[in-house]
């Protein structure tokens, strides 16, 4: 389902019959404090999504929750009319309240409305892949998607969606998930101190559909932090690095969106992400969630 690309760590993947990028790119960081009104550097902002894109990234996360709108206003204004090789992944299922909270909103109403505010937004007439984010902040809860990824499928179904996929979710949910239309991918959090969703990474990539793992340092206990930093000290490299190089080392369908709103740091990603990782290395990296 891979293919290899000469220009950015890892190559490329699949989704559907959409090719991008492993490296991704994720916008939640271009919004304001606790992902919350507008950016404090509004032309840094739009300047991040361009370098994003000269950089050959060709898969781009954010939400119609970011701000709210606030990432999908900044993505329209940097990058429309869209470069034909651009992907850009939505998620529905929460909203925000005015104390920067994230309550859930996966009624079906719910849903409809913010596919439609995300085309609006991005000021397209198709998205190209919307995750259904499940649970809460939290993490995954158990519960049936039904109601909620159904409604996902019948906009699909009238031209508006091209792929689906889940986020925040369980096992279970994405074999419920499966079992009512195909999906190209989950996205969940998972890193080197959280490995809850091996398994499912394994089982995944034998079927062809991609992992996208958020909060790549999230999670981590002093311990596993000084086993991270003490790799990253020997590798001449940051802890961020060899945990971005780890995950894109992990399997083929992972793909990366880390977030940033500093063109100097997202370089610095890009080019950690590219940090080649020996056995011995990878080794010692895996025992660090073990």
């Amino acid at each position: 389902m891979s293919t290899l690309s000469p220009t950015l760590p890892g190559g490329s993947w699949t989704l559907g019959d959409l090719t991008v990028s492993r490296f991704g790119y994720g916008a939640m960081q271009l919004a304001g404090p606790w992902v919350m009104g507008p950016p404090a550097d509004h032309d840094g902002a739009l300047a991040v999504l361009r370098a994003a894109v000269d950089l050959g990234i060709t898969h781009i996360d954010t939400s119609g929750a970011y701000g709210p709108q606030v990432t999908n206003q900044l993505i329209r204004e940097a990058l429309h009319p869209y470069p034909e090789q651009l992907h850009v992944a939505t998620k529905v299922g929460a909203t925000r309240d005015a104390q920067g909270g994230w309550p859930t909103a996966r009624e079906p109403a719910d849903v409809r409305r913010q596919v439609h505010g995300d085309l609006e937004t991005l000021g397209l007439e198709v998205l190209d892949l919307v995750n259904l984010r499940l649970g809460n902040a939290a993490g995954p809860q158990p519960g049936s998607l039904a109601a909620a990824f159904e409604t996902l499928v019948e906009l699909q179904q009238q031209g508006l969606v091209r792929h689906l996929g889940v986020s925040n979710a369980t096992a279970e949910q994405v074999a419920e998930a499966r079992s009512i239309a195909p999906i190209v991918c989950v996205q969940n959090m998972y890193n080197l101190a959280a490995r809850t969703d091996d398994e499912l990474i394994d089982a995944l990539a034998a079927d062809g559909i991609a992992y996208v793992p958020f909060f790549p340092l999230g999670g981590f206990t002093p311990l596993q932090s000084s086993a991270l930093s003490a790799v990253a000290t020997r590798l001449d490299a940051t802890p961020m690095s060899v945990a971005l190089a780890w995950l894109l080392q992990r399997s083929p369908n992972v793909l990366l969106i880390p977030g940033t709103s500093s063109t100097v740091h997202l370089r610095e990603n890009l080019a950690g992400a590219g940090l080649q990782l020996s056995a011995e290395d990878l080794a010692e990296l895996d025992a660090i969630g073990r």
